[in-house]
């Protein structure tokens, strides 16, 4: 379904839930909800989903400024390569296309806990 490969999980119930109640059943799932509630069968711009994580980050208690739609899906393959997770299987769910870009986070995670990480020490 509209290639999403999470299996389980609140993530999983929630989306399913806001599938359910919107009856969205192909495109695209985030979308915009007018105030009178009326959805928009258009996907959300990127812009709109990047003010909705800084606004939930405020909301939060946490410093807007330090966060991002960008960094949500870095911040997936940096803990994925944390994890051991090869970088094919993060990269078919972080829907990255370049192999050259996604690794660049499996990089920075490799030279903070790699076996090099701790010849120093």
């Amino acid at each position: 379904m509209m290639g999403l490969f999470i299996s389980t999980g609140r993530p999983v119930n929630a989306l399913n839930a806001w599938l359910a109640a919107a009856r969205i059943d192909k495109g695209g799932i985030f979308r915009k909800v007018d105030r009178w509630g009326n959805l928009s069968k258009r996907p959300l711009e990127p812009s709109a989903v990047n003010a909705i994580v800084k606004q939930r980050a405020e909301m939060a208690g946490l410093e807007p400024g330090e966060f991002s739609a960008h960094g949500l899906r870095s911040g997936y393959l940096t803990e994925a390569a944390n994890r051991g997770i090869p970088l094919p299987e993060a990269m078919e769910q972080s829907r990255h296309r370049s192999v050259q870009q996604a690794s660049s986070y499996y990089n920075s995670a490799t030279r903070r806990t790699g076996r090099a990480a701790r010849l120093i020490s």
